[in-house]
């Protein structure tokens, strides 16, 4: 009988513990994640892929305005994992951003909880897997942040939402794409592009075998809907469009814009976009959906051609014919950078919170610190083959960044990243940048090699300035946006160009700043912003948080985990300050009813 009362003390604590963390403050969201190798025939032959859920791509995470998302991740890999939110900022919480610099790996048959504040948020994002080339083989997915009910959207709302991955796509694994890397050798041509996971219907039987499934997304006529792409890929720029319709660009990464139709727009790797597509024809057949590769030779690069089909619910017949052309620019590479000097702030709209966008006006803050990052084509160093970023190419750290700063442990990094990129030959370091907690940094990012590069700064939004071709200099802030520049997560840097951005280093953490093409990152383009408020206070940084994996120098702390635990079934979804706490509970209704 004892037992009996007992029992049900657990369970009322349980429920209890359950009902309070979420009524109390900000909701919490909770998602299970299994994240595993299956088989899949994207391009028409069996391959392993990273699954999350069984699913590839993985779930769409789908949360509003200051929720608090807790995501238990299982990995089933049999390699380490971790997951990267891209352009979740993780306000004062560095410890949950899925990178080598903040956590440690998550190692096989082991779960992890990520628990984090989508704080004065919205738009469109997607995770992946930071690791080792691994978002090559999938693991990705979209994270969507709705607007709160009291914040107007400046649209009327769309009828329904629909989100496309794109990226292009090899039939090797990402295991056989680092093993190219890491032998001097370039990856090649991508073998194709996948729309959704999918590879592309059979426009043309020359560039499309037989025996490839491919996407289709039903609309109903007449409706407006919200489209949400995200270009996932290795390191491809895709040109996307949508046969006959014209996109009326809506959102960039968490910012609106101003609203523009475009009838196709270049979507570079790392980056995401809303549209507002009306199904305004008269569905006398399907439509095609296309992301086709940028920057490139067009007639050696056509099999690199994503194709899906837009199909109306009264559509008469299957689409046919030529797709839609892609810009025909060619000999002109003026057209795609006018097209993203376009694509601007909207600044009467409210965005996570009721003032408007434009109330933080950026373009009058004095600036307190510059860097000139530069890349350049790869080169030796130690007889291996690198990447480099102002000369140096980045060596991740045994210890996390963030952690050996927790514990005090000497020697992992240096903080001395140069203003300016280094004169003589080419470093392997673990060479970090210091920024200043509440400055306002300008970071100019001159892409000196022949092909397209995007960067990437997580734990902020930065405000796209200026681009163009040629070396940047002084007088190139006399061409500068200072009022409606978008704010975004992921830039594009055109080949012998430069793109400036202003950043308000208002967030403490240690934040990374990389490029998004997976080769370049994977050798060495990167490095890390340590932001540190020098006053100690837990109002601008959370404490470590309890489950927090140790590696590295601090090894020896780590405790193994007892993969086969009951617990971690039991309380699966909910994060270890939960289960501590109700444990704690339990303990005390124990010694109440007994």
């Amino acid at each position: 009988m004892a037992m009996c009362r007992v029992f049900a003390a657990v369970f009322l604590v349980y429920i209890w513990v359950l009902a309070s963390l979420c009524s109390a403050g900000d909701p919490y969201v909770f998602y299970n994640f299994e994240v595993s190798y299956i088989t899949a025939s994207p391009l028409g032959e069996p391959q392993q892929v990273i699954a999350v859920n069984g699913k590839f791509p993985g779930p769409i995470v789908n949360v509003t305005t200051n929720d608090n998302v807790v995501i238990n991740v299982r990995n089933k890999l049999d390699e380490h994992l971790l997951l990267h939110w891209s352009g979740i900022q993780q306000r004062r919480s560095s410890w949950q951003d899925g990178l080598p610099g903040t956590n440690c790996p998550i190692p096989p048959k082991w779960n992890w909880t990520y628990q984090f504040q989508v704080k004065d948020q919205v738009g469109s994002f997607f995770y992946f897997p930071s690791l080792n080339m691994q978002r090559s083989s999938g693991g990705f997915g979209s994270f969507i942040i709705n607007n709160r009910a009291v914040i107007p959207i400046p649209f009327d709302t769309p009828h329904g939402d629909i989100v496309i991955t794109i990226g292009d796509w090899y039939k090797r694994n990402h295991t056989a794409l680092r093993r190219a890397l890491d032998a001097g050798r370039d990856l090649g041509m991508p073998d194709g592009v996948l729309i959704n996971g999918k590879g592309p219907y059979q426009y043309n039987t020359t560039y499309v075998p037989d025996g490839i499934d491919h996407e289709t997304i039903t609309v109903q006529p007449g409706k407006t809907y919200r489209v949400r792409v995200h270009n996932v890929g290795v390191s491809t720029s895709l040109n996307f469009r949508i046969q006959n319709h014209n996109m009326l660009l809506a959102e960039s990464e968490g910012s609106y814009t101003v609203q523009q139709n475009y009838t196709s727009l270049d979507i570079h790797v790392g980056q995401s976009y809303s549209f507002l597509v009306t199904m305004d024809q008269n569905a006398s057949s399907d439509y095609y959906i296309v992301a086709s590769a940028r920057m490139v030779n067009d007639t050696t690069w056509r099999r690199v051609t994503g194709v899906g089909i837009l199909h109306y619910t009264n559509s008469k017949g299957k689409a046919s014919g030529p797709l839609p052309a892609a810009p025909q620019d060619e000999f002109d590479k003026t057209f795609s950078m006018n097209q993203a000097r376009s694509i601007r702030w909207n600044v009467s709209a409210s965005g996570a919170r009721p003032n408007p966008q434009g109330s933080f006006r950026y373009g009058s803050i004095n600036v307190t610190e510059v860097y000139v990052l530069k890349n350049k084509p790869p080169v030796q160093i130690n007889g291996k083959k690198r990447a480099t970023l102002s000369g140096i190419s980045f060596i991740n750290p045994a210890t996390p960044i963030r952690l050996a700063d927790q514990f005090k442990v000497k020697g992992v990094y240096k903080l001395d990243f140069p203003n300016n990129p280094l004169t003589g030959p080419p470093k392997l370091e673990t060479s970090v940048i210091n920024g200043t907690y509440r400055g306002f940094m300008e970071v100019i990012l001159q892409n000196n090699e022949t092909r397209m590069q995007s960067y990437h700064l997580s734990g902020y939004a930065v405000f796209v300035v200026g681009m163009d071709y040629g070396e940047w200099s002084d007088n190139s802030r006399g061409t500068y946006n200072k009022w409606d520049g978008i704010a975004r997560t992921t830039v594009q840097v055109y080949p012998g160009a430069w793109t400036a951005i202003l950043v308000s280093l208002d967030n403490v953490g240690v934040w990374n700043l990389r490029s998004e093409n997976l080769d370049s990152w994977y050798l060495g383009q990167e490095t890390y912003v340590r932001v540190v408020n020098p006053e100690e206070t837990n109002k601008t940084e959370f404490p470590i948080p309890d489950n927090a994996l140790f590696c590295g120098a601090l090894g020896k702390m780590q405790k193994p985990q007892d993969i086969s635990s009951a617990a971690g079934l039991l309380f699966k979804g909910s994060n270890f300050s939960l289960l501590i706490t109700l444990l704690y509970l339990v303990s005390a209704a124990i010694s109440i009813f007994s």
